[in-house]
């Protein structure tokens, strides 16, 4: 099943960037703001595992980097870190929020 994916990365400062724009042009992906990219993904099985392992493949990845993807599911828009995870937010402590995990469309 082919599908249209958001893909935002951060490979900190010394991230394989070379191997994730090769990888991201194979995929003619558009750009959508800084680290920020848009393509159709295809694959057989789950999404963000299928996902996950073809960037393992293609790109160097460390215990910093992190790639949240956003797809549709069933429907739903969904969101999920496939690498790494979330970290505290700038503006955390300028507001009120809820705890939260993934994103999912309500």
């Amino acid at each position: 099943m082919e599908s249209l994916i958001w893909l935002s990365f951060d490979l900190g400062v010394s991230g394989d960037y070379e191997n994730m724009y090769a990888w991201l042009d194979d995929h003619r992906a558009k750009e959508c703001g800084d680290s920020v990219a848009s393509f159709r993904f295809s694959c057989d099985g789950d999404l963000p595992e299928s996902l996950k392992t073809e960037l393992e493949n293609a790109v160097s990845l460390n215990k910093r980097s992190r790639v949240y993807v956003v797809y549709r599911d069933e429907g739903k828009l969904k969101g999920r870190y496939i690498i790494g995870r979330r970290k505290s937010a700038p503006w955390d402590g300028y507001g009120t929020r809820e705890e939260y995990d993934d994103d999912e469309e309500s």
